[in-house]
């Protein structure tokens, strides 16, 4: 049995809380079949003890049913983990440098694509700026863009161009008080990511551990759609102390927000809402219409213990906004949509005062 034939059959072998294999996450280092005996080697980042056990006895399991094993030799590497600073949450973070200077790391999450996570990324990111700006805090919020395949967020703020790069650091660049990084700053528009996990993760790892953030209040975090490669690295590298799910009315979006609400829940990632997206519409004369239904967001706040922080209405000036490069909380600071964002950024910086670290006798 080749060294391949047993990475086939580890494929079997999920990473707790997710849907992707330890072979597509990268975790396998090594395997082969000698004399009888199945050695495998695997490497991972955790803070939590039951994980690398847990993946030990399932990769024995998956083993022990091969043809031709009669004994098995597996070594599990685990990279010691350290807190960031500021963190709280007890979670898979991993030792990133970049994270010492972040006080607290959010992210913004949906399951399921097209329901204007990014564009609510964007315009929670500016809200969260000018609500600091007011108490003398300037420049003291960071936008991580991890979508690898399809980053919109350099659009939709108002940027172009690359970054500088300081010694072996990116600097992230800078538009309304919001310190970006994104994968659209370093590919051309016309050049497709086409990338195998391992490659995103290290990809996400360097977006941590590489770019210069400086001192940060908050990391806004933009995940793309799934529970996949960059959702699995971020957990094992950045402490997160919360996440907000996005989601619009109906269930077909509320049925995989539910999930990737859960998937947080089982990496130890606290959800600090659920954000309605595409709420109502709202009509010149003021009137509400509920295009895409009504109480998804709140079923699906129930359903994970958490609450309903906020509903963005569906208006052409948010649209209008991303694509120019000027969000809506920018442009028309007074509009109904700037107010409802600001009062999500107020919630969210409440929440994470409000967070007790832990100290130990």
């Amino acid at each position: 049995m080749t060294s391949d034939e047993i990475k086939e059959a580890l494929k079997q072998v999920k990473y707790p809380g997710f849907s992707r294999d330890i072979v597509s996450f990268g975790l396998v280092r090594s395997a082969a079949l000698v004399d009888g005996t199945a050695k495998v080697s695997l490497a991972l980042t955790t803070s939590d003890p039951k994980i690398p056990l847990h993946l030990k006895q399932e990769v024995e399991k998956c083993l022990r049913a091969l043809p031709g094993v009669t004994a098995t030799l597996i070594d599990v590497a685990v990279a010691p983990v350290a807190k960031a600073a500021g963190s709280s949450g007890a979670n898979l973070g991993g030792n990133a440098p970049a994270a010492k200077t972040i006080k607290y790391a959010v992210a913004i999450a949906s399951g399921k694509g097209g329901v204007g996570k990014s564009t609510f990324a964007v315009n929670l990111a500016c809200a969260l700026a000018q609500l600091l700006t007011a108490q003398g805090r300037p420049g003291r919020v960071g936008l991580m863009d991890c979508d690898i395949y399809g980053p919109s967020v350099p659009l939709m703020i108002g940027l172009e161009g690359r970054p500088l790069v300081e010694g072996d650091n990116l600097l992230p660049m800078e538009k309304h008080g919001v310190k970006v990084m994104s994968m659209g700053f370093l590919v051309d528009d016309n050049t497709p990511v086409v990338w195998r996990g391992p490659m995103i993760m290290k990809t996400i790892q360097q977006f941590v551990q590489n770019v210069k953030w400086g001192e940060l209040d908050i990391l806004i975090v933009d995940l793309p759609p799934g529970t996949g490669d960059a959702q699995l690295s971020l957990v094992q590298t950045l402490p997160l102390d919360g996440a907000v799910l996005v989601t619009t009315p109906q269930p077909a979006a509320t049925n995989v927000a539910r999930k990737g609400g859960l998937m947080f829940q089982k990496v130890n990632v606290p959800l600090l809402g659920v954000a309605e997206n595409m709420s109502y519409f709202l009509d010149p004369s003021g009137q509400k219409h509920a295009l895409f239904g009504e109480g998804g967001g709140q079923k699906t706040a129930d359903s994970l213990g958490t609450a309903l922080i906020g509903q963005v209405p569906l208006i052409q000036e948010i649209r209008a906004g991303g694509d120019a490069g000027k969000p809506v909380v920018i442009t028309s600071p007074d509009s109904e949509a700037a107010r409802i964002f600001r009062s999500i950024g107020e919630n969210i910086l409440a929440q994470l005062a409000r967070k007790v670290i832990p100290t130990t006798a």
